[in-house]
C-alpha cells in the first residue's frame, strides 16, 4: 500500500511549478513571444483589466488570459473560504478558550505573558531588521534610473496607500487606538469582521462565563467547542485545495511582478527576506529551546516540522487570519494544549505582526538611505515605536500594511511617496512577513503552555490530535 503524500509536501511542489510557470510567462513576455499575439500592455493583461493595447489581441492571447483568470479564481475562491471561516474561529475558539481556563486569574495571567511575549518579539524582529537595513546599506544600491522608473510605474497605487496613510496618521492616537477596540455594536463588529473588536468581544464573554456557575456555563462552552470543531473540519474540506490554489496564487504574482522589479529592488527584498529568516529560524528557535523545559524540549526539527503546513499556507495566502485554523492545528501538534491555543493563536493573528513589523522597519531605513536622509537616534526610536503600534493595527490580510507604512515613514521623516519604490515587491514580500507572523503566533503559544507547566510532550500531542 503507497504511502499518501503529505499537505505540505505537495503544496511546496505547487509552490515551485507554480513559481515556474510564473517566471517561463515572463520570460515569454519579455522576448516577445506575446506580443505577436498582440497583448501590448503587460501589467494590464495580467491583472485583468483592459487597456486600448490590448484590444487586438489575438485567440492565443484570449486563451493566455481564460487560463490566467481560471487561475486568479481558483486563488481567490481558496482564500475566500479561509477569511470565510476566520471571524467564526476567532469567536468561538476565543470565548471557548478563555472560559475554559476556569478562573479570571488565570485569565488574567495567561493573558499579560502572552501579551509581554507579542512586544518583545516585535521589537526584537524590527531591531534585527534595521541592524541588517544598516548593514547591507540596501538603499544605496539602487540606481537613479531604476528609482525613477519605479516611481513612476506604481506612482497612482502610491498616492492612492498615501493619502490613506496620511488619513490615518492625522486620526491615530493611544486613545483612539483603544476606544477602537471596544464594540458599539458586537454583532457589526461580526458582520464587518473587525477583528480587533471581535477579539475583545469574544474575550469578554469568555471572562465572564468564568464567573458564572459551572454548571450554567457549561452548555455555552460545550457549544462554542463544538462549533470550533466543526468550523476546523471546515478547513480542512477547503485544505484539500489547497496544492491546487497555491499554484493558482502564486503564478500570477510572479508573472506580474517581472524580472526587471526583481532585479532592481534585489538588495533591498534580500534584506527584508533574510531578516524574516532570523527571526523565523533563529529567534523563534533560540526562545523555545530557551523558555521550554529540559525533558520535553522543543528543537528545531520538532517545531518546524509540525509548523509546515501553515507557514506554507501562511506564504501562498498572504493572510494571517486564513491561516489561522490551519495554525491552530499545528500549534497543537507541537504541544501546546487546545484552550491555550484557542485563547493565544486568535488574538496573536490579529495584534501579533512580527513580520510586519520587521518589514516596515526595513522600508524605512531603505528609503531614507536611497533618498540620503540621515536618521537621527530619535528618528529611530520613533520607526520602532510606531511599526510596533502599526503592527498591532495592520489586519491580517494581503496588503493591509501597505497604507499602515505611510505611519511608519512620517514619523522617521521621509517622504510617504517612496512607498512607490517598493510597491513591486510588497505582494511577494507580503507572503514572507506572513510565514513570519504565523510562527511568532504559534511559538507564543508554547512558550506560555510551559511556563504554566502545560506542555505536552510529541507524543502526548499526537494522541490528543487522534
Amino acid at each position: 500500500m503507497s504511502r499518501r503524500i503529505p499537505i505540505h509536501i505537495k503544496i511546496i511542489i505547487s509552490l515551485l511549478l507554480g513559481a515556474g510557470v510564473g517566471v517561463a510567462l515572463n520570460l515569454l513576455w519579455t522576448e516577445g513571444t506575446w506580443s505577436g499575439l498582440g497583448v501590448g500592455d503587460k501589467s494590464a493583461f495580467l491583472a485583468g483589466r483592459e487597456s486600448a493595447a490590448n484590444e487586438g489581441a489575438g485567440l492565443g492571447a484570449a486563451a493566455a488570459k481564460f487560463l490566467i483568470d481560471a487561475n486568479r479564481f481558483i486563488g481567490q475562491l481558496f482564500i475566500r473560504c479561509l477569511r470565510f471561516v476566520a471571524v467564526p474561529i476567532v469567536l468561538f475558539s476565543l470565548i471557548a478558550g478563555a472560559a475554559s481556563l476556569g478562573d479570571v486569574r488565570k485569565l488574567g495571567r495567561i493573558g499579560g505573558k502572552t501579551l509581554a511575549w507579542f512586544t518583545t518579539t516585535t521589537v526584537i524582529a524590527i531591531i534585527a531588521g534595521m541592524t541588517l537595513a544598516h548593514t547591507i546599506r540596501p538603499g544605496t544600491l539602487v540606481g537613479e534610473a531604476s528609482r525613477e522608473k519605479l516611481t513612476t510605474q506604481y506612482k497612482e497605487e502610491a498616492a492612492k496607500n498615501s493619502a490613506e496613510g496620511q488619513k490615518r496618521a492625522a486620526t491615530l492616537s493611544a486613545w483612539d487606538q483603544i476606544l477602537n477596540t471596544v464594540p458599539v455594536n458586537p454583532f457589526g463588529a461580526l458582520a464587518t469582521a473587525e477583528m480587533m473588536q471581535v477579539v475583545v468581544f469574544a474575550l469578554a464573554l469568555g471572562g465572564a462565563l468564568t464567573l458564572v456557575p459551572r454548571e450554567k456555563a457549561a452548555g455555552v462552552i460545550g457549544a462554542c467547542q463544538a462549533l470550533t470543531e466543526a468550523v476546523t473540519h471546515l478547513v480542512q474540506w477547503f485544505m484539500r485545495l489547497a496544492p491546487v490554489a497555491v499554484f493558482a496564487l502564486i503564478c500570477p504574482i510572479v508573472a506580474t511582478t517581472g524580472l526587471d522589479v526583481m532585479g532592481a529592488l534585489g538588495a533591498y527584498a534580500l534584506t527584508v527576506v533574510g531578516g524574516l529568516a532570523l527571526v523565523n529560524f533563529g529567534v523563534y528557535p533560540a526562545i523555545l529551546r530557551l523558555f521550554t523545559p529540559s525533558e520535553n524540549k522543543v528543537t528545531f526539527r520538532r517545531f518546524f516540522r509540525a509548523m509546515a503546513p501553515a507557514q506554507l499556507l501562511a506564504f501562498s495566502s498572504s493572510s494571517s487570519n486564513a491561516t489561522l485554523a490551519v495554525n491552530m492545528q499545528c500549534a497543537r501538534r507541537v504541544g501546546a494544549p487546545a484552550e491555550i491555543v484557542s485563547f493565544v493563536l486568535p488574538l496573536g493573528a490579529t495584534i501579533n505582526m512580527n513580520g510586519t513589523a520587521l518589514y516596515q522597519a526595513v522600508i524605512a531605513v531603505f528609503l531614507s538611505q536611497l533618498y540620503g536622509i540621515d536618521l537621527t537616534l530619535h528618528d529611530q526610536l520613533m520607526i520602532v515605536l510606531t511599526a510596533t503600534l502599526v503592527a498591532i493595527g495592520s489586519a491580517g490580510i494581503p496588503g493591509a500594511s501597505v497604507v499602515l507604512m505611510v505611519v511608519v515613514l512620517q514619523a522617521a521623516h521621509v517622504p510617504p511617496e517612496g512607498i512607490a519604490v517598493v510597491l513591486g515587491m510588497d505582494r511577494i514580500l507580503d507572503m514572507c512577513r506572513t510565514v513570519v507572523n504565523t510562527g511568532g503566533d504559534a511559538m507564543t503559544a508554547v512558550v506560555v503552555a510551559s511556563s504554566e507547566g502545560r506542555l505536552l510532550t510529541e507524543e502526548e500531542a499526537a494522541r490528543a490530535e487522534e
